[in-house]
C-alpha cells in the first residue's frame, strides 16, 4: 500500500479537466511537513491558476469539492493562498494497519512491470587492497541492489574489477626485481600491495624529478603574476579596479595551484632522498615506469612468463577481497574483470571506426563525442587499448547477452566527464534502449577536510577500517551489559553483536548522507546511541524485543491477523502513519537512486516510536483490546526497522 499513489489517483479524474497533463500537478501532492496541516498536501493550485489566470484559493476550492476522497479522507481544507489539506479517516487508517500485520513487506506489493538493472559498484583493482576510498561505492551500489529487488526488479550486481590494467605490469615489474621471498611465503597478497606501492613510489619520484623545472617556474610565473596584479589593483579605481580585483582572485587560486603542485613533488622526493634504500633503489632503475609499462603491454600481447604471474597473482588476490564482501555480507551475481573483455576490444575499435566514429589522431584512435571538448581514446599511439575500450565492450556485452534494460554506474563524482563521454559515445555507436547513468558519490573526509587517511598519510585500509569499527562497538556493548544487575549476554553473543553494531554502523554513517556529498568520518557519530545512526535504529528494534520479552511473548509465535487496532492517542496515529509510508520511501529511494531517503524513513519512524513508547504504555494498557493493538503496532515497528535495515545491507539484534 502506497498511500500518497492512491491519494494521487483520487486527483486525476479531477485533474484531467484542468490540465491536458496532470503528472506535474500530481508531484506537487505530498506528504505534510507539519501534522496540524494534515496528513497530506495538495500545493498546485497557485501554479495552475497561474497556468488558467485564476484565484489560486477559489481554484483550490472548486477542485476540493470536485474530489471523491470520503472513503479514505476526511473533509479537504484549503488554507491560505489554495493549499489543500488532507487528513486520513482514523477508521481508514486502522484498516490499513490491520490488513498489514505480521507483514515483512509492510503492505508493499511488487512492480508490475519489473527491469533488468545491472548495477555496477565496488570495482576495486585486485593487485591493491580495498581502502576507505571503496566503501562508498561498495554499500551504495548494494543498497541499490537491495532496494531494486525488494521493489520487484531483476537486478544483476557486476563488480566490474581491474584485474588486466597497468597496475599488473607494475607488479610484475615489483616482484621480478623487487620481491622479498621469506614476505612472499608468509602472505603472498600482502607482499603484492607492498610491490606495488613502492613501484609507484620509485616512478613518481622520477615523474617528480622530470617535472620540478617546470613546476618550479610555473609556480614563479603565478606568483609574479600575483604580485603584478596587486599592484596594479592599488592604483585601479572604478570598472577597473574591479576587473583587476577579479582576475587577481583567480591569479591568487592558480598560484595556490601551481605551489601545491611543487610542494607535492618536493615531498615526494624528500621522502625518497632520506631513506638510503629507497634512493638506492630509485638510482638503480631509472626508467622504471616505462618498463613497468611494457611489462603491462606484454602481458596483453600474451606474453607466457608474464600470463604465468598474472594466473599465480590473481586468485590470491580474489580472495582477499572476498573476505572483505563476506563480512560485510556483499555478493555479486557476476565478477566480470577488464581481462575478460580484452578480447572483444580489436573488435570494438574497429566497430568505430567503421561508422566512421573511431578516427586516427596523432597516432592514436580517438572518439569526439562532442566538438570542441577532449577525445574519448579507444586506443593509445602504442596500440595498447584503454578503460574507455573496455567500458564500451560491457555496454555492448551487458545490452546484447545480458539483454539489460538500464546499466548504473555507481562511481566517484570525480569520473563524470568519463561517463559522459562514454554514454554519448555509446549512443552515436548506435546502441539504444537501454538506459546508462551515473551514480555519483562524494569523498569520505577527515575531520582535517581532506580525504580520509591515516596520521602517517597512508589511505585507510578497508579491513581496518571494519576492524576498529567492531572494537569501538565492542566497548559499547560491554559496557552496556555491564551495567545491568545480571550480565545478560555471553562473550561469544557480545562479539556478535559488536560485529552487527560496528558493521552496521559504517555502512549506515555512508548511506545516511546524500550520496552527491562528501562527508567526514567521526567515529563518535557513528555509533552514538542517539540520532540518525544505525545503533539508534538497532536499539529501537531491540527495545521491541524487550517489550515482548518482558511480557513473556514470542513474537515468531503470534498471529496478528484479525487483531482490532486502535489508534486512539496522537502517538499511536503518527506511528501507524509512519508504518504506512514505507512503500512510498521504498519508492522514492528508486526515483534517484538515493539510499538517504530511506535512512530519513527509518529515523522518522524510530522518532515516532520512541514518541508511542514514552507515552503508550503496552504493559499497563487500560484493556487487552488495547494493549493487543498496541503489540500489533510493536511488532510492525520492529519489522519497519529489520526490513528497512535490511535494504541497507544492516543487520539487526534481538538484544544489545
Amino acid at each position: 500500500m502506497n498511500l500518497l499513489s492512491l491519494i494521487r489517483r483520487k486527483f486525476v479524474p479531477v485533474l484531467e479537466g484542468y490540465a491536458v497533463e496532470p503528472g506535474p500537478l500530481l508531484d506537487l501532492i505530498r506528504p505534510a511537513q507539519d501534522a496540524r496541516h494534515g496528513d497530506f498536501q495538495a500545493n498546485f493550485a497557485m501554479s495552475l491558476a497561474k497556468q488558467l489566470g485564476r484565484n489560486p484559493r477559489e481554484l483550490a476550492e472548486q477542485i476540493s469539492a470536485e474530489l471523491d476522497l470520503s472513503e479514505i479522507c476526511e473533509a479537504p481544507e484549503v488554507a491560505g493562498p489554495g493549499f489543500i489539506n488532507l487528513r486520513l479517516r482514523t477508521g481508514f487508517l486502522q484498516e490499513l494497519i490491520q490488513g498489514i500485520a505480521g507483514d515483512d513487506r509492510l503492505g508493499v506489493t511488487p512492480v508490475s512491470h519489473p527491469r533488468h538493472v545491472v548495477v555496477d559498484f565496488s570495482s576495486p583493482n585486485v593487485a591493491k587492497p580495498m581502502h576507505v576510498g571503496h566503501l562508498r561505492s561498495t554499500v551504495i551500489g548494494d543498497a541499490i541492489c537491495r532496494t531494486l529487488r525488494f521493489a520487484g526488479h531483476r537486478v544483476t550486481s557486476d563488480n566490474h574489477i581491474g584485474d588486466w590494467g597497468t597496475q599488473f605490469g607494475m607488479i610484475i615489474y615489483g616482484y621480478q626485481n623487487f620481491r622479498d621471498e621469506q614476505l612472499w611465503e608468509a602472505d603472498p597478497v600482502t607482499e603484492l600491495a607492498r610491490l606495488y606501492r613502492l613501484v609507484s613510489q620509485l616512478s613518481e619520484y622520477h615523474a617528480a624529478q622530470a617535472g620540478l623545472i617546470p613546476l618550479e617556474q610555473a609556480a614563479a610565473a603565478a606568483a609574479a603574476r600575483c604580485d603584478a596584479l596587486s599592484a596594479e589593483a592599488e592604483t585601479a579605481e572604478g570598472d577597473s579596479s574591479a576587473k583587476l580585483k577579479k582576475q587577481l582572485s583567480a591569479a591568487r587560486k592558480e598560484s595556490a595551484a601551481a605551489q601545491a603542485a611543487l610542494t607535492g613533488a618536493l615531498e615526494k622526493l624528500a621522502v625518497v632522498d632520506a631513506d638510503p634504500e629507497l634512493s638506492a633503489l630509485a638510482a638503480g632503475h631509472p626508467t622504471i615506469a616505462r618498463l613497468a609499462r611494457e611489462e603491462t603491454a606484454k602481458l596483453h600481447a600474451g606474453d607466457a612468463e608474464n600470463l604465468r604471474l598474472w594466473e599465480q597473482f590473481l586468485p590470491r588476490c580474489l580472495e582477499a577481497l572476498q573476505r572483505v564482501y563476506e563480512r560485510l555480507d556483499i555478493s555479486f551475481d557476476l565478477t566480470l574483470g577488464e581481462s575478460f573483455y580484452n578480447p572483444q576490444l580489436a573488435a570494438v575499435v574497429e566497430g568505430l571506426a567503421e561508422r566512421g566514429l573511431a578516427v586516427s589522431s596523432d597516432g592514436a584512435m580517438c572518439v569526439f563525442p562532442e566538438e570542441g571538448k577532449a577525445p574519448f581514446i579507444v586506443r593509445k599511439t602504442d596500440g595498447a587499448y584503454t578503460y574507455a575500450t573496455t567500458d564500451l565492450a560491457t555496454v555492448q556485452y551487458r545490452h546484447q547477452e545480458l539483454q539489460a534494460d538500464e546499466v548504473l554506474y555507481v562511481v566517484d563524482k570525480r569520473q563524470a566527464e568519463h561517463f559522459q563521454q562514454l554514454f554519448t559515445t555509446t549512443a552515436l555507436w548506435g546502441i539504444d534502449g537501454l538506459g546508462l547513468r551515473h551514480v555519483s558519490f562524494g569523498t569520505v573526509m577527515g575531520e582535517n577536510g581532506k580525504p580520509y587517511k591515516t596520521r602517517s598519510g597512508d589511505t585507510v585500509g578497508l579491513e581496518s577500517l571494519l576492524d576498529e569499527a567492531v572494537s569501538r562497538a565492542r566497548r559499547i556493548v560491554d559496557e552496556n551489559d555491564d551495567r545491568r544487575e545480571q550480565p545478560a549476554l555471553t562473550p561469544e553473543e557480545r562479539g556478535r553483536i559488536a560485529e552487527i553494531v560496528g558493521l552496521g554502523g559504517i555502512k549506515y554513517a555512508d548511506l545516511h548522507h546524500n550520496r552527491d556529498s562528501d562527508y567526514v568520518f567521526d567515529w563518535d557519530k557513528m555509533l552514538a546511541t542517539t540520532g540518525d545512526t544505525a545503533t539508534y535504529m538497532q536499539y529501537a528494534y531491540a527495545r521491541v524485543c524487550g517489550i515482548f520479552r518482558r511480557l513473556g511473548l514470542r513474537r515468531e509465535d503470534l498471529d496478528f491477523k484479525g487483531t482490532a487496532v486502535l489508534l486512539e492517542s496522537p502517538e499511536e496515529r503518527k506511528l501507524a502513519l509512519q508504518l504506512l509510508s514505507f512503500g512510498y520511501a521504498v519508492e522514492s529511494v528508486l526515483q534517484e537512486y538515493r539510499p538517504h531517503l530511506l535512512t530519513a524513513w527509518l529515523f522518522s519512524t524510530a522518532e515516532a516510536f520512541s514518541q508511542f513508547f514514552d507515552r503508550c504504555s503496552v504493559q499497563n494498557a487500560e484493556s487487552d483490546e488495547l494493549r493487543n493493538s498496541r503489540l500489533v503496532l510493536c511488532d510492525l515497528m520492529a519489522r519497519a526497522i529489520r526490513t528497512g535495515l535490511s535494504l541497507l545491507g544492516i543487520e539487526v539484534t534481538d538484544t544489545m
